[in-house]
């Protein structure tokens, strides 16, 4: 499957999430939500996946921890905030460099309508 099917999936499963919790709750209810939902799609998902970190000669076990990492090659960023700033767009596109994936997707929630509050990110060219 290709980064870009996985990006259709978890667009539609965002939306029929947005649809039926709305804005203003907490990330943590989204982010479980939706792990729900794209787990139905039996797609391969991880959340909280914890990454080591790399530095010189420090190595950090868990550096970071990704939201959701799907088939080892898409991650999605969950957000619930007022609005997406660049330090959001940043922390996705350092998580994809990182863990060498190539497109991942940053959602929040915290909007009226879903397709206003998603990013697509991209590592690299596709």
């Amino acid at each position: 499957m290709t980064e870009n099917e996985i990006s259709k999936i978890v667009f539609e499963s965002a939306l029929k999430v947005h649809k039926v919790l709305g804005p203003g709750l907490l990330e943590s209810a989204y982010e479980e939500c939706l792990f729900y939902e794209l787990k139905k799609s039996n797609l391969k998902v991880e959340k909280q996946k914890a990454l080591p970190l790399i530095y010189e000669e420090v190595k950090l076990d868990v550096g970071y921890r990704i939201d959701m990492i799907i088939e080892d090659k898409f991650i999605v960023e969950v957000k619930s905030v007022e609005s997406l700033t660049d330090v959001h767009l940043a922390q996705l596109l350092t998580y994809l460099r990182l863990s060498d994936c190539r497109l991942g997707l940053l959602i929040n929630f915290n909007v009226k309508l879903l397709k206003e509050g998603v990013r697509r990110v991209i590592n690299g060219t596709l």
